[in-house]
């Protein structure tokens, strides 16, 4: 299996895009299951990398963006997902966290082989980032009760593409493996 990093994405949010009440319900619906993920990585030591938005801010860093978005209309999204002392934040401004940021690389330096992806948007950042992680011969698992979506049709259609085309395993995120204690590198998550 190799080792597994849980990477989420874009739940530090503000809601102030076009699409966000739409968005808003299914968010709530996926909170769970993030909640689920996140306490299940957590007690591996498995490591938890959040990839966010930064929202135009270019010169914010992650505690600005997590400040901006607990501040937001829909907060209480927010508050249940908030990263800990010991998780990773990288910092994204297209759909894939890949694209033109360090994830690649800091996977790399944990030995990262299979990702988990929970988040939001499936039919979006959700599925380019699985393409991604793909064709970097990433393992990739999707969190079918921690993903939340715009358009329910189109979800759908991208769980297929990303199970079908991508060779990504879809799960409920109580059914996910995580490894035992790899832990981070040069230490213990406590």
């Amino acid at each position: 299996m190799g080792r597994t990093a849980l990477i989420v994405i874009d739940m530090l949010n503000t809601y102030e895009h076009e699409d966000a009440e739409v968005l808003v319900g299914s968010v709530r619906e996926a909170l769970p299951g993030v909640g689920t993920l996140l306490e299940r990585a957590r007690d591996a030591q498995v490591p938890v990398v959040y990839v966010n938005d930064n929202f135009g801010r270019w010169r914010s860093h992650h505690g600005e963006l997590l400040e901006a978005a607990l501040a937001g209309r829909y907060g209480d999204l927010v508050r249940p997902v908030v990263p800990d002392e010991e998780d990773m934040f990288v910092v994204k401004a297209r759909h894939s966290v890949f694209f033109e940021t360090p994830l690649a690389y800091l996977l790399g330096q944990l030995g990262v082989r299979r990702v988990v992806l929970c988040g939001q948007v499936t039919e979006q950042c959700v599925l380019y980032s699985a393409l991604d992680a793909h064709i970097r011969h990433l393992d990739v698992v999707v969190a079918l009760d921690a993903v939340a979506h715009i358009d329910a049709a189109l979800a759908d259609a991208a769980l297929k593409m990303m199970e079908r085309n991508m060779s990504a395993e879809l799960l409920p995120s109580g059914e996910i493996p995580f490894e035992d204690g790899a832990g981070p590198p040069g230490g213990s998550r406590e």
